[in-house]
Formats: structure tokens, C-alpha cells, sequence
């Protein structure tokens, strides 16, 4: 944490705070220790506000909910289907037995964070998305109107199209490495892990409905850099751990993203305004500048007592973080 946490509060004020540790925070208690962690990580004279959230579970009880947005704390609750991504073993296994949670955070405001995959065996790892939106998402809103669900790192023309003909209770994020990436990039030259997340990067067409998405102006889409800081070993690894690290130049890579699609006056709502307003927060006060210019992004990075492998590492990038 010490050794991540900087790169993240240089660029941002704020973050939602993924909840799947080991063992995952699925209570209020657990969240505000967690926070209290980050909080004492952080250089000293660094002003960074971390937005909890408690891992949804088959047995997360509505107290438990009430408690959570009492707290004033913990700004969600996230959804990981069981088996679907980095320590998702304890997600859940049927949605319909978290519905008496579900309710009580319609009933409250509470948004709901989806990582939207089925975990069906059956189903095309390339398709899980767009099945997720068929098998749950639509279900869930008709149960549920007034949830407010963030479909999280969306990946596919489906999930763009669906989030855009919603109405005002659902929104979405977007990684800038599915902005800037199709699947291809995992296997130029071989496999390379550290462009493998999950959801996985999909086809160029996707990619573009993305993009097209991110750069509309529509309030409904807004940044979530899913970054992930996984060692060296654990991501060159037989069995590879999935996520990307992009804290460290995640706003360089939105607007590099941006800039190809010639949308950068679309970039500051889609940072810094669409997600407050969905979260019911207010506005950061405080700006930060950036600067075409060519740098190049360390090979590796310290973590403790190993190293991490930013992505693009020992590339050189076009746009810097005054």
C-alpha cells in the first residue's frame, strides 16, 4: 500500500476503494479499518479521500447495509460473481438470495457496483459480458428500478448501448486500457500479462464503442481506472494474475485516449464531473494541469519487496502530468 498509494493521490483526490482483499471487507467495521490504513500510508501533506465499499456475499444482511451508509464512509457495495475475477471466491453465487440487501439499498441510495460477468462455464470468456447484461442486469431492473448500479470497466458495444438507453439509475465506468486497447495487445510478439485484466480487452469494435461512449458527453459514462497492483511474479506467472497497473499515469493515458479521438474538451466531465454527480458527491476544487509531452514510463516500479510492472512500462507516452 505504501508503496501505491502515492501514485494514485498524485493524480486523484479520491477513490472508490475496491473491497476484495483477502479476506474481502464485507462489513462497515472491517471498511473503517481499511480506511484508517490507507489514511495513515499516505505521505505526509497529501490530501486523498478514500471511498469505501463493502463486497457483496449470499449472507450480507440489510443491518449490515444501513450500517454502511450510516457510516458516511462507505459509498457502495460491490458485486464480484463468484469465481469471476481477483479474489472472488467469496462472491455471490445466486443474486437473488442478496435481494433483501438489494432493497434496502434501493431504499437508501446506496449504489451497487457491478463486475458484470456471468461465470457460467459454458459461456465464451469474450461473451460474459454481454450475457451478464441478459441474465442479471435485466432481471435486476425490473425487480429493482430505483437501484443505482454502476456497471463497472465496461468492455463491449453491448454494455455501452445498454448503459445509454438506461435511464438515470445506471451508469458506467471505463478503464483507459480498454480505451486505448483491443485484444490483440495481449499477444503481439507472445503472450504479454500485463495487459491481461478481466473483463478481458475484446475486439477493436468494441474498443471503438467505447471510445465513442467515453468522448459522447453523456453523464452515464464516466473514469474508473480499475487499476491493479499486482507483483511482477504474480502477473509473469503460470497462471497469471489478471489486471493492469495504471495508477501511476492513468490521467496521461485518458487524455492520450482522448487526444485520438480528437474529444479532449470532452475529458474533464468525464473525470471529474459525471462521477460525483452519480455518487452524489460534490466537485473536487482542486485542478490538475496536463502537458503533451513525451516522457517514458519506468520499466518497473518498487512494491514492497518486490517490484510492479506499470503498464506501458519502459514505453514512451505523449501526454505528462504537470
Amino acid at each position: 500500500m505504501a508503496s501505491v498509494l502515492p501514485h494514485s493521490a498524485r493524480q486523484f483526490g479520491r477513490a472508490i476503494v475496491m473491497p476484495n482483499l483477502k479476506p474481502p471487507v464485507t462489513t462497515t467495521e472491517q471498511a473503517a479499518s481499511y480506511r484508517e490504513r490507507i489514511l495513515a500510508a499516505l505521505p505526509q501533506g497529501v490530501r486523498f479521500e478514500p471511498l469505501m465499499t463493502l463486497y457483496l456475499t449470499d449472507n450480507t444482511q440489510p443491518d449490515e447495509i444501513r450500517r454502511a451508509k450510516d457510516s458516511g464512509f462507505v459509498h457502495a457495495v460491490k458485486l464480484y460473481p463468484a469465481g469471476a475475477t481477483t479474489n472472488s471466491d467469496a462472491g455471490v453465487t445466486d443474486l437473488a438470495k442478496c435481494y433483501k440487501a438489494l432493497e434496502t439499498m434501493q431504499e437508501l441510495g446506496m449504489p451497487f457496483l457491478v463486475h458484470g460477468e456471468v461465470t457460467d462455464p459454458e459461456v465464451d470468456i469474450f461473451d460474459r459480458e454481454a450475457v451478464f447484461i441478459e441474465r442479471v442486469m435485466q432481471p435486476l431492473r425490473r425487480d429493482m428500478p430505483a437501484l443505482k448500479i454502476v456497471f463497472e470497466h465496461i468492455t463491449t458495444k453491448q454494455a455501452a448501448q445498454y448503459v445509454a438507453d438506461a435511464d438515470e439509475f445506471v451508469g458506467a465506468t471505463i478503464t483507459a486500457h480498454h480505451l486505448l486497447y483491443n485484444r490483440n495487445e495481449i499477444f503481439k510478439g507472445g503472450i504479454r500479462p500485463h495487459y491481461y485484466c478481466l473483463p478481458v480487452l475484446k475486439r477493436e469494435e468494441h474498443r471503438q464503442a467505447l471510445v465513442a461512449a467515453a468522448t459522447s458527453g453523456s453523464a452515464k459514462f464516466f473514469l474508473g481506472t480499475d487499476s491493479a497492483p499486482h507483483p511482477k511474479g504474480l502477473k509473469e506467472h503460470a497462471c497469471g494474475c489478471a489486471g493492469c497497473y495504471t495508477a501511476l499515469h492513468a490521467m496521461e493515458l485518458y487524455a492520450h485516449a482522448f487526444d485520438q479521438a480528437n474529444a479532449l474538451d470532452k475529458l474533464e466531465a468525464f473525470a471529474s464531473f459525471n462521477g460525483p454527480a452519480f455518487y452524489r458527491l460534490p466537485r473536487n476544487a482542486d485542478t490538475i494541469t496536463l502537458q503533451r509531452k513525451k516522457w517514458t514510463l519506468p520499466a518497473e516500479l518498487p512494491l514492497g519487496d518486490t517490484t510492479i510492472v506499470p503498464m506501458n512500462g519502459g514505453e514512451t507516452i505523449d501526454w505528462q502530468m504537470v
